[in-house]
């Protein structure tokens, strides 16, 4: 720049700075007088996110201190008149070490300090020279350059930039509000005060960022944030220190970098960043994104033209300096003056960035970033400068048109020859491949060095670099673009020629390209397409919120930084709007923080997905110390991940989009036509905000608003259906008419025949299909059945005879009276032949009707065609109803066709769900229980899905399957989806829950079932239950031989439904539950410390009367084994039963009575549940106390005499038996009537002690149901040996009295013998068995003898004696002959396959044995042969060396005595072969 220009500059700021101080000085006073000041935070804590912007909060901002008495109290500054930031001073880059802050009134002193000079211009390259070496600074130069040539610049060839183009210009200093009111067009003024507000966009809004104007100085005295060349200007260093504040959130210096992905635009302007990263492999696609969004270069044709339209070639050119150069430029360039008034910004803004040079990285990318930085030299940029650069235009050509062929004298055209052609191939004409260019613009195109200071570690690696760089650097400087010296004849050697061809231009014409200049410092250059993948890393493109049409946004903030609430919701444009909150801190992978995307078009959908994150903020519990310093530890970085979703697949699908950042970021999902769902996960440390754009109206949120969109048909599948219904409609309006008719039979063939369906038999069932859908789709219409006529018109329009004969429900058949001889009469051979010539010929006229009613013209196609218009009239009031039918048809009954359709997948993603909700009671902590329990049934097969939305975390759903009593496989806790079959009992869904430390107080519970059908099955009841009755019974571990840890007995007065669960106390232990009848396992399940069988049936006893009505009725008897159900059907008797096994238990089963004996047992598997010596005198003290309460119930237990008359021995045995039978019935009726009477156990009474070893049994059954199930203690064994005895004393009274006199006579007998042998002691002295003590008993008078009872040992005799005659004894033979019969043939089979099984084992063998010798002829044939070329190659090898030796023996003198020595010498050749075979 000059200095006349400048001093104009000087002169021009002067006289506006005045004027706008005397136009402003009643804002002040205004501003003044209303301002105070609020309660300032301490700092160094935490404080509160900067708020949303509000232009009425600005408006009624205090701007003055001097009302605010609190800061003066405090003594945060040592001057109360000055504003202090509550958030403390920024924090700088470590390439800018601050030494001093100081005020403006500090070191601005030759004139007032002033926010804004100069409105039209601005230079921030002339006086921040010291401040080019941080990285940080020259991205907020850079990217404000940006932004002015974008808002102020030339936008096309006609249409430019106008000082009144209102709403679309931009001024940076208008982000900043001090004295001053929130309006357009707004001028900050100077505070002296110090406070001031700056607007700019954060975490999806605009936010208020309150300033002061403390700036910082280094040693030298030099301002360490940006400033223009009038000292006295603010505005830039209070925007970069409002935008710095910015950055700080962001993950300090990563990878060698002052910021990661902050963008200074968007803070500016709200546009949304999105990265792509620039590869050399897509530069196709690069260009052509490129070429279809950012402007094209377009050639002037003469000199005139280019004089004319001097800033063509400059598109993006800034606004002018000065008014007087902009009246000038309207003057000489009548196009520009016209595009002023009509400025329209681009829809995306384009920019390239490159990273600096790191020599700290890997060697293997030395060699490419020593090629980045030679290309950024030969165009004019530099490695150490990094910034952003602007992508102004493209081109595919040569700047200048080049001339064109010399004019042809005229005399030549007279008789012009003619071209010969050597050959008669024709020729190939060579396409010219123009070269691609692409310009952008930066500020520090041909800029000096930049001494940029490292750590002592590079300063010697760099030493050289920066030499280097720096010496091309000063040849470079001061230069225009065509001054670089090009690498090769391309984009340089073209710059060049024009700059030569400017050169020559006139002094007007240079005068008129000044005129129209860019911003001050911003320059062009045309780089390579090849050349522009090696240079910048990044594209970075920026798109404008408000060109989308449909938005959603959500936010999210930690509780410890956010002041009130931590959800921050957005507005969205009219069209959609969408908010959600979220509970609490967000997790990747968790639903909670996961949102659902579904879009539904017809065309390619890309929706722009911007993700912005906070990771850093002031002293985050969070995040580590800031005393640590940024480099050691950083946070970690926001994530969000975006997946392909399904309810109906518990698969996780490969991501479709990773955006990870500590700022923000975007990219673009690309979607093809359909039905799609995409999941969304997010996480960030302290808070994120996700914004979603797009052309496409797409629904966001979460599954209770995206679901509902699920159920309905998607526009593929409708817009398919109508294309086939419109298509045959017009079939239908053209059936009479010849012309038309093959065009749109051709047409509905296209619009119903999928895609790459093959020709053929799927073809033709195809058709087959298509046609059963019209039928069906005009009888559904209709709604009753068609007549004749109207079948036949149907008929006649799909071209098949046979369409509707098969239903003959739809056709009415006429009444036709039957001959009295032709009835109860069968047919004879001639009179069936006749009847099928008949409907053949039949068959033959009906199709003849059906051809000629195709062709117009004829009587029968004139019927059809009526009747046809009077159906589709009727179709045409609902098509879009009767279209979806047709084409549902289709794809239920035609599998094999309905893949081929593109809108396949659009059904297959199609659900539908219906929601079962319960009211949880209240419960303690530290509680198990039941939540749901309900059967459903299915009426067809389906597939489905439950989900469990619960307020307790630790709730797992069960779905058992109850005719097999399987368990559905879970994953993950989660019940995986399932096709479910129609059964006779259905399926049970089974929801337990356990409560944690702390009780809970309600909540509501949820079950969905998400279906593939409309609508899902329906459970049994209504209403669910919730409320159910537990029967809880608890006792400690006592370890026996079989390590059973209880047994309980159930008995049932009706069916009945329940849930068993064991817990025990050591929660490693492995338990087994088991459910038994008559002592057979029937269902079972194992854990660890948790065993539940979550259904089982307990059914009860029938009688034999009452088998046939109950199996008539209500449902078939199941006997369950080990798990699985066998169920019997009614039909089923002992005689379609062929094993002699199992028709004895059908027997049995159908004429004894059916009972059942149920037991609960819980065993300890593997020994896993030991017990420590600490444990092990309690357990002992237990069994004793048992013991004792045993010994105790004997003695209290009677002997009640029944009788006192004696019998003959067998009167005795049957007088015991009966006796005992009946003792037997009155303990049970004792027990039932008086179920209490039993005496309560001692260490029932005492309670459990829960840090002994001990266990908890439940059985939950529903409330209604509690009575029908009676669950106690398995005594069967003690009591049976009880009644035992009893039944002894009742049938001979002194029994018991007697064994114990035996007892002790034997006892005191062995006694007699012992002393005998040599022992002294005292006398007899049997012991008492009951009392341990020795007892003094007189021996006995006389022993009585009992004769033993054989009874048990006889064979049982029917009730009715029946004679053994020839009959019987004929009937077991036969009996006997069956089963040896049924033997032998079971024997003869499995002699039979085992003959058969070895048959083949001599066969395979005999084949072995066949290939291996088959093997070992190729061997050796393959050995001969080999060893035949080994002997050839060796006789090869040896000759030579034969007759060598051969030629020395003859040369040899023969000597007299040496003649005998020559044979083994001429022997030794043939030997070698010998060897050789005994080698091999």
């Amino acid at each position: 720049m000059s200095k006349a220009s400048s001093k104009k500059k000087e002169s021009s700021s002067s006289r506006v700075a005045s004027s706008q101080g005397q136009a402003s000085a009643k804002d002040v006073s205004s501003g003044v007088g209303s301002a105070s000041e609020g309660p300032a935070e301490a700092k160094g804590g935490l404080f509160p996110v900067w708020p949303e912007w509000s232009e009425a909060e600005v408006n009624a901002e205090k701007w003055d201190g001097s009302r605010g008495p609190k800061d003066a109290k405090t003594g945060k500054s040592p001057c109360p008149q000055f504003f202090e930031d509550p958030e403390g001073k920024i924090e700088l880059p470590q390439s800018l070490s601050i030494h001093s802050w100081r005020r403006p009134v500090e070191f601005i002193q030759e004139k007032a300090p002033i926010m804004v000079e100069n409105e039209l211009t601005f230079d921030l390259l002339s006086a921040n020279k010291h401040l080019l070496c941080s990285e940080l600074v020259r991205w907020i130069i850079s990217e404000i350059y940006i932004l002015w040539k974008v808002f102020n610049g030339t936008t096309s060839k006609d249409k430019q930039v106008s000082p009144e183009a209102g709403s679309q210009t931009w001024r940076p200093w208008e982000h900043i509000y001090s004295l001053c009111k929130a309006a357009k067009g707004h001028v900050p003024l100077y505070n002296p005060y110090g406070k001031y507000v700056v607007r700019l966009f954060w975490m999806g809004c605009w936010r208020k960022i309150t300033v002061d104007d403390f700036l910082p100085f280094d040693e030298g005295n030099n301002l360490l944030l940006p400033a223009t060349t009038v000292r006295a200007e603010l505005w830039p260093a209070l925007l970069t220190k409002a935008i710095i504040k910015l950055a700080n959130t962001e993950v300090g210096q990563q990878q060698g970098r002052e910021l990661g992905d902050f963008s200074v635009m968007h803070a500016l302007t709200g546009w949304i960043p999105e990265h792509v990263p620039l590869q050399a492999r897509y530069l196709d696609k690069v260009w052509d994104f490129l070429k279809e969004t950012a402007p094209r270069f377009q050639q002037a044709h003469s000199s005139e033209e280019r004089l004319s339209s001097c800033s063509s070639a400059e598109e993006w050119s800034s606004r002018p300096v000065e008014g007087k150069n902009e009246s000038s430029a309207a003057s000489k360039c009548p196009e520009k003056a016209k595009g002023y008034a009509e400025l329209q910004m681009p829809q995306m803004v384009i920019c390239a960035s490159y990273q600096p040079l790191h020599l700290l990285e890997k060697t293997s990318l030395l060699g490419q970033m020593s090629d980045a930085s030679e290309k950024l030299r030969h165009y004019g940029l530099f490695q150490l400068y990094s910034h952003p650069v602007l992508v102004t235009r493209t081109r595919a050509g040569p700047l200048v048109v080049p001339p064109g062929p010399p004019p042809v004298p005229r005399w030549k055209l007279v008789r012009p020859r003619k071209e010969r052609v050597t050959t008669d191939e024709q020729k190939e004409i060579p396409s010219e491949k123009h070269d691609q260019f692409i310009e952008v613009s930066s500020p520090f195109v041909n800029y000096g060095p930049i001494v940029v200071p490292t750590s002592p570690e590079l300063d010697q690696r760099l030493a050289s670099l920066t030499e280097h760089e720096g010496a091309e650097s000063q040849g470079l400087a001061g230069r225009g673009v065509g001054a670089i010296r090009p690498l090769d004849p391309g984009p340089a050697g073209e710059v060049t020629k024009d700059n030569k061809k400017n050169e020559e231009k006139s002094s007007s014409g240079e005068r008129a390209t000044e005129s129209c200049s860019t911003v001050p410092g911003s320059q062009e250059v045309w780089i390579h397409l090849d050349h522009f993948t090696t240079c910048f890393q990044t594209l970075l493109v920026f798109h404008k919120p408000n060109i989308y049409s449909n938005h959603y946004r959500k936010s999210y903030f930690k509780s410890s930084i956010a002041p009130t609430s931590a959800v921050t919701n957005s507005a969205a444009p009219p069209k959609q709007q969408a908010s959600l909150t979220t509970p609490g801190p967000t997790q990747v992978g968790d639903e909670k923080s996961c949102h659902f995307l579904f879009v539904d078009s017809l065309m390619p959908t890309d929706v722009l997905v911007s993700f912005s994150s906070l990771v850093h903020w002031g002293g985050a519990p969070d995040e580590p110390s800031s005393s640590a310093g940024k480099d050691s530890c950083s946070p970690r970085l926001g994530l969000l991940v975006a997946r392909p979703f399904s309810w109906k697949s518990l698969k996780s699908q490969l991501p479709v989009l990773h955006i990870q950042t500590a700022s923000t970021k975007a990219a673009v999902l690309s979607l093809p036509p359909g039905h799609h769902v995409v999941c969304f996960s997010s996480w960030a440390p302290l808070a994120y905000h996700i914004h979603l754009c797009s052309m496409t109206p797409f629904v966001c949120g979460n599954e209770e608003v995206v679901m509902p969109h699920l159920s309905k048909d998607s526009l593929r599948f409708i817009d398919q259906a109508m294309v086939i219904l419109n298509a045959l409609g017009r079939v239908v309006n053209v059936f009479s008419e010849k012309n038309e008719l093959p065009s749109a039979m051709k047409e509905l063939d296209s619009a119903h025949i999928p895609p790459w369906l093959d020709t053929g038999g799927a073809r033709w069932e195809h058709f087959k299909v298509f046609n059963m859908a019209v039928f069906h789709m005009v009888t559904a219409m209709l709604e009753r059945r068609l007549t004749a006529e109207e079948v036949f018109a149907v008929q006649a329009l799909l071209t098949d005879p046979y369409i509707g004969t098969d239903a003959q429900e739809h056709i009415s058949p006429p009444r036709v009276e039957v001959p009295q001889q032709w009835k109860d009469r069968e047919p004879t051979e001639k009179e069936v032949w006749a009847t099928r010539v008949l409907q053949a010929g039949w068959k033959g006229l009906h199709v003849r009707k059906i051809i000629r009613a195709r062709k117009p013209g004829t009587v029968e196609n004139s019927r059809a065609s009526k009747t046809l218009q009077e159906i589709w009239s009727l179709v045409e009031s609902g098509a879009q109803k009767h279209a979806l039918f047709l084409l549902r048809y289709i794809f239920s009954h035609g599998e094999r066709s309905a893949v081929l359709y593109p809108c396949y997948e659009d059904v297959e993603s199609r659900i539908f769900f219906r929601d079962y909700s319960v009211m949880l009671p209240s419960q303690p902590s530290n509680t198990w229980f039941l939540i749901f329990r309900e059967v459903l049934f299915v009426s067809n097969e389906m597939l489905l899905v439950p989900k469990v939305y619960s307020p307790i975390p630790a709730c797992i759903l069960h779905v058992i399957d109850n005719d097999t009593g399987e368990e559905l496989p879970r994953v993950f806790e989660r019940v995986e989806p399932h096709i479910y079959k129609p059964n006779q009992k259905g399926y049970t869904f089974l929801a337990e829950a356990q409560s944690g430390d702390t009780p809970i107080s309600g909540g509501k519970w949820t079950l969905r079932l998400i279906g593939s059908c409309d609508p899902p099955s329906s459970f049994s009841r209504d209403t669910p239950v919730c409320n159910f009755a537990t029967k809880e019974f608890k006792g400690y571990y006592i370890p026996d031989n079989k390590n059973i840890i209880c047994r309980f007995s159930v008995k049932v007065t009706e069916d009945h439904m329940a849930t068993i669960q064991i817990q025990t106390s050591k929660q490693d232990a492995y338990v087994k539950l088991v459910v038994l009848d008559h002592e057979v396992e029937v269902a079972s399940s194992s854990g660890k410390g948790f065993v539940i069988i979550p259904v089982f049936w307990f059914l009860l006893d029938e009688q034999p009367e009452a088998l046939g009505p109950r199996m008539e009725g209500q449902s078939d008897r199941t006997v369950t084994q080990k798990g699985v159900q066998l169920t019997e059907s009614p039909q089923e008797t002992a005689e379609e039963v062929t094993s002699s096994l199992v028709s004895t238990t059908t027997d049995q089963l159908t004429t004894g009575p059916l009972s059942h004996k149920y037991i609960i047992q819980a065993e300890v598997l593997h020994k896993s549940w030991p017990l420590d010596e600490s444990h092990a005198a309690f357990i002992q003290t237990l069994r004793d106390l048992e013991k004792n309460e045993i010994k105790a119930e004997k003695q209290e237990d009677p002997a009640t005499p029944t009788g006192t008359d004696k019998q003959g021995s067998e009167g005795r045995n049957s007088a015991a038996v009966k006796s005992t039978r009946k003792a037997k019935e009155k303990e049970k009726e004792k027990e039932k009537e008086k179920p209490a009477a039993k005496p309560t156990s001692k260490l029932e009474m005492q309670g459990l002690d829960t840090s002994r070893p001990h266990w908890t049994l439940r059985f939950v059954s529903d409330q209604s149901d509690t009575d029908s199930a009676e669950v106690k203690k398995d005594t069967e064994r003690a009591d049976e040996i009880r009644a035992m005895k009893q039944a002894w004393e009742a049938a001979e009274p002194g029994r018991s009295v007697k064994a114990m006199q035996a007892r002790l006579q034997f006892i005191s007998k062995h006694l007699d013998k012992a002393r005998a042998e040599g022992t002294q002691g005292s006398p007899d002295v049997p012991l008492s068995p009951l009392s341990g003590e020795v007892a003094q008993v007189e021996p006995p008078q006389s022993i009585i003898h009992i004769p033993m009872d054989f009874t048990p040992f006889i064979r049982r005799r029917l009730e009715e004696l029946r004679l053994k005659d020839d009959s019987i004894a004929e009937e077991q033979k036969r009996a006997k002959a069956e089963q040896i019969q049924s033997f032998r043939l079971i024997r003869d089979t499995i002699l039979e396959h085992r003959k058969q099984e070895e048959k083949s084992r001599k066969a395979l063998m005999k084949k072995q044995l066949e290939i291996y010798e088959e093997m070992q002829v190729l061997l050796d044939e393959q050995r001969k042969k080999i060893l035949q070329l080994r002997e050839r190659h060796r006789s090869q090898v040896q000759e030579p060396e034969h007759r060598r030796k051969e030629l020395k023996v003859d040369k040899e003198v023969p000597r007299p005595a040496e003649p005998p020595r020559a044979k083994p010498v001429a022997a030794e050749p043939a030997k070698a072969p010998k060897s050789s075979g005994k080698k091999k």
